[in-house]
């Protein structure tokens, strides 16, 4: 059959022979704890038969021709591979069959190109990684490795461009393409990665890596585990600055399955309760609260076949998340600390209905939600209005104040806020109040509640025509990406003291100001204004024809799709200019990306050089999903923004405005959707049993990269190329438009040039034996171009928008501004090995080994683009970008666990992971900026060595 990529599912084929003859009418069945009813397939007059949509597993074939019995192979169904298994039977005239040899048996994409690796539950278990779903991220071979707590690696494209689902649920975060969810991965039955190569099976649109999951399923026995974790305080090594760790880690995890309805419903379920403690250190204004975390996960999935023909499944995890004392900065009052609160829900179904020997019907639906929210720990009574008034006497239950600091020669400032400072300040070593510190309450509630839903119904078919095969696929796509987003101020938001220095516009001196979401503020009809939401809807069609005759299959594929994204604020309406009228919280189609725009082919041959090995070439083109402009260009962000209010000495209001910022933004004319254009070139040859050398060659190219800028940045600055200025505005209607509805003097463009270019080969070996696994893996790459997503701001492992960054907002920002060069991305030499091995004494050793070079940076300085220095210098290089790089890291982690027999068949693990054995914590995320003290030094560090211990009971 087709690949089963994005289905949750596996398969086995082959032939049976007997005397070298095929076998047509044998009865080959496939039968495993996983699955509640057995799957037979009848040999066709060839010899072949077909076993598809098999939940992934350790199998027994069994083979029975008319009238005899049977006998038993083992074989290993991975998700989204295929089993080849060809089996030989001794003389079948004989009588009933004694003997069954396999003749041949592989696993992989039969005659596929795709760069894929399907990791099973005993190697996901047995390595050293964390208990997260994002810990299992540095199992993918030749894909650096990251400690990035946002984005992910990049593997040929940013660190926004993966994929990942669980259990067939896409948990990308809508309009980022960041991985938002965090479920355990002890319900981590197979995990599966494609880094490239994909045909048009999965709507694969991934312009990095794609992840895909399967959770655990129940058996035919009933089970069940419980499991401590810990991470003493005392295990963790010294951080670079000599302190020592102060946050205790635990994890407990329960879990039971087994059958409700033998053979035919079988259940699965699990709780998860992982919890962090830190004694938070006293601030300059004395003690303050401890942090602590808090999550309650649930998980259970319920594995259904009601006939031997139809297989269902259905899974739902919830989890629950509070945080307290997260933030308290070393000049703060306790008083100022923020706490999080987060719910996760994923429901997953899918089912197939094997039709019949060559047919098979599939569907698949999720539904995720993700509702985070931040929240100060304390909460101010006083509710901001722009007709009301600041109580100057007690600005601790205002805001969040940022207490002022004396400035030298400034005499009458300084005594207008001595008074502040004598109130407000913190103790000095001499024991009198200075400035420069903070107190009241976190500023700002935030509201993010993110929705994922989707639909996949497939078909698949075997189709032969003379000695001619055809895996026919055909599949159809929607999905649904939504973000409602709620930043209200905790008060009047955050205060600042000017002290009457600066002036109103009338005249006014202002004594105070805050900065005020106006998400916080009633309107005159006492109602707040509302939350901004916005969607992306996707549709995707998906036609695949697998070709093989003899030694070649070829692949001939393709997706389209389709994409619509929706803003608000406007509503359509006829005869006007701009086609659009105001209208404060209406949903509006924002902008629709036709099906003829994002055609996506997916080619390949393969040949079959010698029966243990074949070469590769294929070529494909993804459309990345990912693009947050459904948010970035709405109209309604010019109704939610923060407001500056300016306030007198009495605390009375002189005047307020809207920040300088984003607001809505109209789109150049004619533009082409972000592709990535991928070329492959490999060879897989079969060493010996279990054993498997890739290598390959590939090439990929991003281009037509989409990003908001000023309307006039091509034919205004004085450094632009004269080919670019020659085309003028990228709008040259704008003002018409904005004179009708407003908006943006920025608009969503392609910029001209822009692309990505990434080269690697790669050689990896692969071994499966009885007692242990190996993936050992060498990257030589590299990764360039004038448009990198991953070093569009001074912190970047955040959700940072895809299409409305600072890369080309204004001057010494442009791609010509000496962005072409080596990508932050850029890793020239990876080499990644992990695997495990069962020693004789019921113990297991398990290690992850990895070499990479460091993370490329360069200079940033406005003055550079003869700018005043207190010019943001954030995204201006004052260099060549990547013409520096962070050291080189690499470290050992390690893992052994030993077993014990107890009673009645329940067994004990002690388990002891070192994670970083060897303490390297090297340095990246260099600080850029020239004229801070700190250039040129590390931001962040590979965390320090630190020990997990964990006791586990099983029966």
């Amino acid at each position: 059959m087709a690949d089963t990529w994005g289905q949750q599912m596996g398969g086995i084929e082959g032939a049976v022979t007997s005397n070298a003859a095929p076998q047509a009418g044998v009865a080959v069945e496939a039968r495993s704890a996983v699955l509640p009813r057995p799957r037979t397939a009848i040999t066709d007059a060839e010899g072949r038969y077909w076993l598809p949509m098999l939940v992934p597993g350790a199998y027994l074939l069994r083979v029975v021709v008319p009238g005899g019995s049977g006998s038993d192979v083992a074989v290993d169904v991975l998700l989204d591979q295929t089993a080849v298994v060809n089996l030989a039977l001794e003389d079948a005239r004989s009588g009933p069959i004694e003997e069954l040899q396999v003749v041949a048996q592989r696993l992989g994409d039969r005659g596929g190109a795709s760069l894929s690796n399907a990791l099973d539950s005993e190697l996901v278990l047995g390595v050293p990684v964390g208990r997260g779903f994002r810990d299992l991220m540095k199992l993918a071979p030749g894909v650096q490795y990251t400690e990035d707590q946002v984005r992910g690696p990049s593997a040929g494209g940013s660190g926004q461009d993966n994929t990942y689902r669980f259990d067939g649920a896409d948990l990308s975060l809508p309009l980022f393409g960041t991985l938002s969810a965090e479920p355990a991965n002890h319900d981590i039955e197979q995990v599966v990665f494609e880094r490239g190569g994909a045909d048009a099976v999965g709507f694969n649109r991934s312009g990095g890596f794609a992840m895909d999951s399967k959770a655990r399923s129940g058996t035919d026995r009933f089970a069940a585990s419980v499991e401590y974790r810990l991470q003493p305080k005392a295990l963790v090594a010294k951080n670079r600055s000599g302190e020592k760790h102060d946050t205790r880690q635990a994890w407990t995890t329960v879990t039971a399955s087994g059958p409700l309805l033998p053979q035919r419903l079988f259940f699965y379920g699990s709780y998860f309760a992982p919890g962090q403690d830190r004694d938070n250190k006293a601030t300059a204004y004395g003690p303050v609260k401890d942090y602590s975390s808090r999550r309650d996960e649930y998980f259970g999935k319920l594995t259904f076949a009601p006939t031997d023909r139809l297989l269902f499944n259905g899974s739902y995890r919830t989890s629950k998340r509070k945080d307290r004392g997260v933030s308290v900065g070393l000049y703060e009052a306790d008083s100022v600390s923020v706490g999080e609160r987060s719910e996760q829900d994923i429901l997953s179904l899918d089912g197939s209905w094997q039709i019949d020997a060559a047919t098979t019907l599939a569907f698949q639906y999720f539904d995720y939600a993700l509702q985070g929210s931040e929240r100060p720990d304390v909460l101010l009574s006083v509710e901001p209005r722009l007709d009301g008034i600041l109580d100057v006497a007690t600005l601790e239950r205002m805001g969040y104040l940022n207490v002022p600091l004396p400035v030298p020669g400034a005499d009458a400032y300084n005594a207008r806020v001595q008074p502040l400072i004598d109130r407000y300040g913190y103790l000095d070593t001499s024991g009198n109040r200075v400035g420069g510190g903070a107190v009241g309450a976190h500023a700002r509630t935030s509201n993010g509640n993110y929705f994922n839903q989707g639909l996949d119904v497939t078909l698949d078919r075997e189709l032969f025509i003379g000695n001619v095969r055809h895996s026919l696929h055909a599949g159809f796509r929607w999905a649904e990406g939504r973000e409602s987003l709620l930043r209200t101020s905790n008060g009047w938001g955050v205060l600042q003291v000017p002290g009457g220095v600066d002036r109103a516009a009338d005249g006014t001196p202002i004594f105070y100001t805050a900065a005020v979401e106006q998400m916080s503020l009633a309107q005159s009809d006492g109602t707040l204004v509302g939350p901004i939401r916005s969607a992306v809807e996707s549709y995707g069609i998906e036609l695949n024809d697998r070709i093989t005759l003899s030694c070649f299959t070829v692949n001939l594929g393709v997706l389209i799709s389709k994409d619509v994204l929706y803003g608000q604020g406007l509503r359509r309406v006829e005869g006007s200019y701009s086609g659009f009228d105001l209208s404060p919280g209406t949903k509006y189609r924002m902008r629709t990306i036709p099906w003829a725009d994002m055609i996506q082919p997916r080619l390949s041959i393969a040949w079959a050089y010698h029966d243990r090995g074949e070469a590769t070439l294929s070529f494909a083109r993804y459309h990345p999903q990912a693009n947050s402009l459904a948010r970035a260009a709405s109209w309604d962000r010019n109704t939610r923004a923060s407001l500056r209010v300016l306030f007198d000495e009495q605390g009375r209001i002189i005047s307020h405005a809207p920040f300088a910022g984003s607001s809505g933004k109209t789109f150049q004319g004619g533009i082409k959707p972000r592709r990535v254009d991928e070329w492959i070139l490999g060879a897989t040859h079969r060493l010996g049993d279990g054993i498997r050398l890739r290598a390959h060659l590939r090439h990929r190219k991003g281009s037509r990269f989409w990003e908001d800028t000023w309307n006039h940045s091509r034919e205004t600055y004085d450094n632009t190329p004269a080919d670019i200025a020659a085309k003028g505005p990228y709008v040259p209607d704008l003002d018409a438009i904005r004179a009708e509805i407003g908006g943006s003097s920025y608009v969503i463009a392609q910029l001209d040039g822009a692309y990505t270019k990434y080269w690697e080969a790669v050689v990896e070996l692969e071994w499966r034996g009885e007692r242990g696994y190996l993936n050992a893996s060498y990257v030589r790459s590299r990764y360039t171009g004038n448009f990198d997503q991953d070093n569009t701001s001074s912190v970047n492992d955040a959700n940072r928008f895809i299409g409305s960054s600072l890369l080309a907002d204004g001057y010494g920002r442009q791609l010509w501004d000496r962005k072409d060069g080596v990508l932050r991305g850029d890793r020239p030499h990876v080499f990644k090995a992990f695997g495990h091995y069962a020693l004789p004494w019921r113990a297991q050793l398990g290690a992850f080994l990895v070499f990479q070079s460091g993370q490329p940076w360069e200079a940033w300085d406005a003055v550079a683009y003869g700018l005043p220095s207190y010019f943001s210098a954030a995204n201006r290089y004052a260099e060549r970008a990547g013409r520096r790089r962070s050291p080189n890291h690499w470290q050992l982690d390690l893992s052994y666990a030993q077993r014990f027999s107890l009673f009645r068949g329940t067994s004990a693990q002690v388990r002891v992971d070192v994670f970083n054995v060897f303490d390297r914590q090297t340095g990246y995320n260099i600080n850029p900026f020239v004229r801070d003290a700190g250039f040129g030094e590390a931001r962040s560090h590979f965390m320090p060595r630190r020990v997990q211990i964990s006791v586990a009971v099983a029966l």
